[in-house]
């Protein structure tokens, strides 16, 4: 009986499985993924069992072709789940929706949870939460580039009554107002302590710049003015020389 694998240890092919590239097996191995979760994997080969993926294991993973949505190419990454097949061997899969959950359940607004971008949609992103329910992120709550398959902290926003999740990059309350200030700090201490940006810039500028809503920037920005750490100009603000972020 062949294996789910590719042997990378000693260089022996299984008997479905064409030779491993030379030096892999050289290369010393982190998991980039186990059993239960979804990845973003890169197509190592491609033969008549089906695709194998590299999962920072020693051996190949395979998405067999009756997994497969489309046929992989070596050298692109596909998003997949890993799973144990009825021999109990991981296997890959990118029908996601056989894994992944509409409805949610145990989650309240606030909840941190591990976040894969799956794909783009009109109203922001479609998340894998946890590595087992569908989640969408709003555009709206999006604060720095997101790609395909990236791994990344976040927040519950809501469950609704339907079961969906509504998710967030940024924590809910003061919690996320601290999260926004120190990014406009590091803005300001990366452009030299001073920025164009005030109650009266455009909301698209201030998103463009600090990749945050503008209602956010206002209360952001006072609370870092009461804590003396900015000054509020009538066409930016300004970083006060020497002030430390630490609470006092």
């Amino acid at each position: 009986m062949s294996s789910s694998f590719h042997d990378r240890g000693n260089g022996r092919p299984t008997a479905s499985r064409p030779p491993q590239p030379s030096g892999r097996e050289s290369r010393p191995r982190a998991p980039k993924a186990e059993v239960g979760e979804v990845a973003y994997l890169e197509v190592v080969t491609v033969n008549e069992t089906g695709a194998f993926l590299d999962w920072g294991h020693p051996r190949d993973l395979l998405l067999p072709y009756g997994e497969q949505r489309f046929r992989p190419t070596p050298g692109k990454r596909v998003l997949v789940m890993i799973y144990q097949d009825q021999q109990s061997r991981p296997v890959a899969s990118q029908k996601l929706d056989r894994f992944v959950q509409d409805e949610a359940s145990g989650y309240v607004a606030g909840d941190e949870v591990v976040l894969v971008i799956a794909d783009r949609t009109d109203l922001g992103y479609k998340t894998v939460v946890d590595h087992r329910f569908w989640g969408l992120l709003y555009q709206d709550g999006v604060t720095r580039p997101l790609r395909r398959g990236q791994r990344v902290p976040g927040f519950v926003k809501r469950l609704r009554e339907d079961g969906r999740l509504d998710l967030s990059l940024l924590p809910p309350g003061p919690a996320r107002l601290d999260v926004v200030g120190e990014q406009v700090l590091k803005a300001l201490r990366e452009s030299g302590g001073y920025l164009p940006l005030s109650d009266a810039s455009p909301a698209h500028v201030i998103k463009a710049r600090l990749g945050v809503s503008k209602n956010a920037f206002k209360q952001a920005i006072g609370r870092l003015y009461k804590r003396r750490l900015i000054v509020i100009e009538a066409s930016g603000i300004r970083l006060v020389p020497g002030a430390s972020s630490d609470p006092a």
